[in-house]
């Protein structure tokens, strides 16, 4: 049975409580408390923590309502109580301020997929849920067919409001910490998931395409724009939305510059114009307007869907006579999607590879393409096989025959 006693020696001015811990042992704890009353209270409560863990029913929560009663009752203060949807609602709701538009939509699907997912249990206190809830959540994604990869980011997500939970003492462990993570989608090949990005000839390939006639009809309503939109990716490294709403003033000729705001991170990014890019534009009707779009019948475009930019790009890479290949294939009834090889994206991977190629340091590659870190730009770096073998062809023959 707990008691309480105090500092012999009178050292201490707070009661101490003498309890039974789980494992039996008899220990001492301070109080804090001068007040008799609620230094019983303290007491009691450790008493009935280590009683609950000696039979194995005291969970976090139990703890927290522990602390709590103990807490309201010796000081009148309570602890704040969130439930696990309004915790995450409220955080991806501040995200809305401090993050671009792109990475708020993005951290809004995985609250709120984790929220259904949840179901019921999105309404009990945030410090119950655990590593249990986040794990099943990467299981059932994985079980829709979503790409291992996409999922590993899901789980990312999700340890980052969990984490600024815990710093806000609303629990004691961040539980989406120790969930393992997916490992990484492999290819047919057996490498990782990976895209490539297109070579030189296939580039040539597809500008040809975008432009081509059957029948004496351009195969393409906009290919003259789809040419203009390809060499604006690979010259300056843009993703396809931020290609298709590209305005006029956000091209400078006479400094030679192309400023814009990525769409995806909110990024404002400067690349100055590559001769062959400034050819292109220097000929297109002169606008109206800063404002007109310099691609008018690629603008305003959704980019998926069976009319959407990317299934058109398609058919402009089939057009080439370009395979897309395929990285990840979606399961039979899932509901995530294919990753293929080749894409529009592929252009930005050729535009960071080049400048590598060409001994561009990663720093500048980094602002030019707008990536937030130098892992992101890793990922969007291929050096080409030829500056390889060059470079080992300068080693010293050792004279074997």
């Amino acid at each position: 049975m707990a008691t309480l006693t105090k500092d012999s020696r009178g050292r201490s001015p707070y009661y101490i409580c003498c309890y039974t811990s789980a494992d039996g042992r008899r220990l001492k704890k301070s109080t804090k408390q001068k007040d008799r009353a609620k230094a019983v209270e303290f007491c009691l409560a450790l008493e009935r923590a280590e009683g609950m863990a000696a039979r194995g029913t005291l969970t976090e929560a139990r703890a927290r309502e522990l602390i709590g009663e103990v807490l309201e009752r010796t000081s009148g203060d309570t602890l704040p109580f969130y439930t696990a949807e309004a915790w995450l609602r409220d955080w991806v709701r501040g995200k809305q301020i401090s993050k671009s538009e792109g990475t708020h939509v993005k951290y809004s699907r995985t609250i709120e997929s984790f929220i259904n997912h949840l179901g019921s249990r999105s309404k009990i206190n945030v410090s119950a849920i655990s590593s249990k809830d986040i794990a099943t959540f990467r299981d059932a994604e994985i079980a829709k067919g979503k790409n291992p990869n996409t999922v590993r980011y899901l789980i990312k997500h999700l340890r980052i409001p969990f984490n600024a939970a815990r710093r806000q003492g609303l629990l004691i462990h961040n539980p989406a910490e120790s969930v393992e993570l997916p490992a990484a989608a492999q290819t047919y090949d057996g490498a990782e998931n990976s895209r490539d990005p297109f070579s030189l000839q296939q580039i040539k390939a597809l500008l040809d395409a975008a432009v081509a006639k059957e029948h004496g009809k351009p195969t393409f309503k906009a290919g003259e724009e789809w040419r203009g939109a390809i060499l604006c990716a690979y010259y300056v490294g843009a993703r396809l939305q931020d290609v298709a709403n590209l305005t006029w003033d956000a091209v400078d000729l006479p400094s030679k510059i192309i400023t814009y705001r990525a769409r995806k991170t909110g990024k404002r990014v400067a690349v100055p114009i590559h001769p062959e890019l400034e050819s292109y534009l220097i000929e297109l009707p002169a606008p109206d307007s800063g404002k007109a779009f310099v691609f008018p019948k690629l603008a305003g475009q959704r980019t998926g869907g069976r009319s959407g930019l990317s299934m058109t790009f398609s058919r402009i890479m089939a057009r080439a006579h370009i395979a897309s290949g395929v990285v990840y294939a979606r399961k039979d009834g899932g509901q995530g999607r294919t990753v293929r090889r080749l894409t529009f994206h592929s252009f930005r991977h050729s535009f960071n590879s080049a400048l590598a190629n060409a001994g561009v340091t990663q720093e500048v590659r980094q602002k030019l393409t707008g990536h937030e870190s130098p892992e992101m730009n890793k990922r969007y770096t291929h050096h080409a096989l030829a500056p390889l073998r060059a470079a080992v062809g300068k080693l010293p023959s050792l004279g074997i025959k």
